[in-house]
């Protein structure tokens, strides 16, 4: 449940609100997976999350 409510703090201020429940987090290594910020290598993800459109062959 700590960890709950470490994430919640964590989207609270993200948000611009206070936090709630001023915990640490117990898991500081999953801190990294979770991180919202973090930037994605090119390389390393799927195509379909570069997609901006639809192709089209018939011109």
């Amino acid at each position: 449940m700590t960890y709950v409510e470490h994430i919640a703090d964590r989207r609270l201020e993200r948000v611009g609100l206070p936090p709630q429940y001023h915990v640490d987090n117990p898991f500081p290594w999953m801190s990294q997976a979770t991180d919202l910020s973090k930037e994605k290598n090119f390389f390393e993800t799927r195509v379909t999350e570069y997609r901006t459109g639809s192709l089209s062959w018939d011109d």
